[in-house]
Parts: structure tokens; C-alpha cells; sequence
């Protein structure tokens, strides 16, 4: 499933393609949406954007279209009448003159008003989204000093979208190696100093993932690494997906956990744990 720093970046590309581009053509292909095709179409897209792992596509007569890829959705952005080959079932079309936004294979749209916005059962319950830019690193102390999460493992924490918004699978286990914590640990367990630079860590990585297209490894190793002629899944990752290869700080071997069917790498040596085992 794309985490947030996937969608954010689909949602940056759409706006470019369609904000203030003029009346919009828009295609539901899911009966019960159908009816919205005509109602919003010749209208102008104000913005598009994102809020954890949702979109958001905001129409100037007070609309939003909301949708969520969940693990098969994929927004693909062309020039008009470039539609791209693929299998996947079309379930949202935005065409302006020159452009065309089509999102396949989601599971989840809705067309919401302002009020249906705030009250959404999604969006209204999503913690701090971690890209937004109002969002500080003591927005996300105070998430971990909460009652709500203070006494819950850092692992189940950071796939929690209650607690902090649009972090997944791969920034999970990035974000706790670069922090030097032991995923089976609780922020009661650590000091402030080590929530501080958690909370830090968070957001730095979450946001450098969507600067550089999930590339969360440092960029002087990502450029030797580069240079040393390693393919970008090879370099991309400070932790995620290396498995049996040395941790880059102190050479011990990476290990690969299952949580409920999800992957978590961690590094004994960088990651102790604070509280006996």
C-alpha cells in the first residue's frame, strides 16, 4: 500500500494537471457515484492534496472527492487521449484540455461536501499528518506522551494512523532505526531525550521520503552507493529490505520480524531495548 509520502507526491502531480486548468470532464464508473459525472463536471479543480494515505480533490462548487488506493489503487496522470496500457479496472477519470488524471482499482471513493469532510470516519479520526506543514516535532511528543498511546509498543504505534498520519510499512522501520529504538519498547519506557529525537526523526524522514521519492538513506551513501554502480532498491533503504546484510553504523546483521503479517527490519546493535527482555 503507498504511504503518504506516495500519495502526497500522486496528489502534488494531479494538482499541476488539473488546478485552475478550467472546467474539468469528470467520469465515475461505480453506479452509485455515476450521478456526480455531470454534477461536477465543468467545474474548475482548486486543489488537490492529501491527508494520510487519502486524496483529496476539492471542486470550486464546494465538492470534494475523496478516494483511497487501500493495496490495488493507482493514480496515472497523461496527456489527453494518452490513456496508459494497463489491466486495471478505471474508476475515476479528470480530463481538462490538455491533461487527464485516472485512478484504477480503488476501493474507497466518495464525493463529500465541507461537513462531510470534517465528519468523515477516516479523516476525522487520522492523528497529525506528518507531512503537513503546520505539524511540528512537539505535535508528535505530545502524541507520544499521550494517555491514548504512551503505554502501546513503538511497532504498533507507527502503523496507527490515530497517532500519527500517512506513516506505513517502510517509514515504520526506517524512522526506529534512525532513532535508535527498539520497536518492542513504549514511549513510557524512554527518556525525553529519546522521544525528542523520535518525534524529530518522524517527521525529518517521513518528509525526506516525499522529497526524494521514498528514498530514505542518507544522501552521502546514497551517492557512493550510486557511484559503486548499486541499483536504486539497493540504496534506497537505511534499514528496510536488507535483511542478512550488515546494518551501515556497526556491521551487525539486519534482522527481518513478522507483525501480524508485516514486515519490520531492526538492528540489534543500533536498537537496544531500554527495559529488561
Amino acid at each position: 500500500m503507498p504511504e503518504g509520502p506516495e500519495i502526497r507526491r500522486a496528489a502534488t502531480r494531479i494538482h499541476k494537471v488539473l488546478a485552475d486548468q478550467g472546467p474539468v470532464r469528470v467520469e465515475f464508473t461505480q453506479p452509485h457515484l455515476s450521478a456526480f459525472g455531470p454534477k461536477l463536471s465543468g467545474q474548475t479543480v482548486e486543489w488537490v492534496s492529501s491527508r494520510g494515505k487519502a486524496m483529496l480533490t476539492h471542486f470550486q462548487g464546494g465538492l470534494t472527492v475523496y478516494s483511497h488506493n487501500q493495496l490495488y489503487g493507482r493514480w496515472y496522470t497523461c496527456r489527453i487521449g494518452k490513456e496508459p496500457l494497463t489491466n486495471r479496472t478505471l474508476r475515476l477519470a479528470l480530463h481538462t484540455q490538455t491533461h487527464s488524471a485516472l485512478l484504477y482499482s480503488a476501493s474507497e471513493i466518495e464525493v463529500l461536501t465541507e461537513e462531510g469532510v470534517m465528519s468523515h470516519r477516516y479523516l476525522s479520526a487520522l492523528g497529525p499528518d506528518a507531512l503537513d506543514d503546520q505539524v511540528a516535532w512537539r505535535d508528535i511528543l505530545a502524541q507520544l506522551q499521550s494517555v491514548n498511546f504512551r503505554r502501546r509498543s513503538l511497532a504498533a504505534l507507527y502503523l496507527d494512523q490515530h497517532f500519527v498520519a500517512g506513516i506505513g510499512n517502510y517509514l515504520r522501520s526506517e524512522i526506529l532505526f534512525q532513532a535508535g529504538l527498539y520497536p518492542f519498547d513504549r514511549p513510557q519506557d524512554l527518556t525525553l531525550k529519546q522521544l525528542g529525537l523520535l518525534a524529530r526523526t518522524t517527521l525529518a524522514l517521513t518528509r525526506q521520503a516525499y522529497a526524494t521519492a521514498g528514498v530514505t538513506n542518507t544522501p552521502a551513501r546514497v551517492k557512493r552507493l550510486r557511484a559503486n554502480g548499486l541499483r536504486r532498491q539497493q540504496y534506497r533503504f537505511l534499514i528496510f529490505g536488507r535483511r542478512g546484510q550488515a546494518c551501515y553504523r556497526c556491521s551487525s546483521q539486519i534482522e527481518r520480524i513478522e507483525i501480524s503479517g508485516r514486515r519490520l527490519y531492526l538492528c540489534h546493535g543500533c536498537q537496544p531495548s531500554v527495559t529488561p527482555r
